[in-house]
């Protein structure tokens, strides 16, 4: 059974978290789906992660290619990923059931501290994925490092 953790980004944009988070699970073995809402944003993603980190280099693709099942990390925004990922990581608030909680090893919610609505949506995530059983943590950058600030 899986855990969904919370990322409440303060400090640092979405674009330079996120390669972290990926390094991180891809460290783990894990394939990784990415799901966003937005087929230009996630393009947008896309152009970002293949401009990253000059010393590291993330094998990715954006859904809808030939090699999708072959990816080790696949930006989607449908619920299904070719890739059968082991860690799912949602962005811009996109959904995930308890369901998809329970079967993943894990799941990362990466969510903007700045916008108010993505703090909103977020909270209601958390309620309902561990009113639904799921264990989750939340992560705050607010002090400048990571740090564990609630688990239930």
């Amino acid at each position: 059974m899986g855990a969904a953790y919370f990322y409440h980004l303060t400090r640092r944009p979405l674009q330079e978290t996120l390669p972290t988070l990926l390094e991180k699970a891809r460290g783990a073995g894990w394939r990784i789906a990415v799901r966003g809402q937005e087929p230009d944003r996630m393009s947008w993603l896309d152009e970002s992660l293949w401009q990253g980190r000059p010393e590291s280099f993330l094998a990715h693709g954006l859904a809808g290619g030939p090699h999708d099942a072959l990816q080790p990390v696949l930006l989607t925004t449908g619920a299904e990923a070719a890739n059968a990922p082991d860690c799912v990581m949602t962005v811009d608030g996109a959904g995930i059931t308890a369901e998809e909680v329970q079967a993943l090893q894990r799941v990362c919610i990466l969510f903007d501290g700045n916008d108010a609505q993505a703090v909103q949506q977020a909270r209601v995530q958390w309620k309902s994925l561990t009113g639904a059983g799921c264990s989750a943590q939340y992560w705050s950058e607010e002090s400048g490092r990571w740090e564990k600030k609630a688990e239930a």
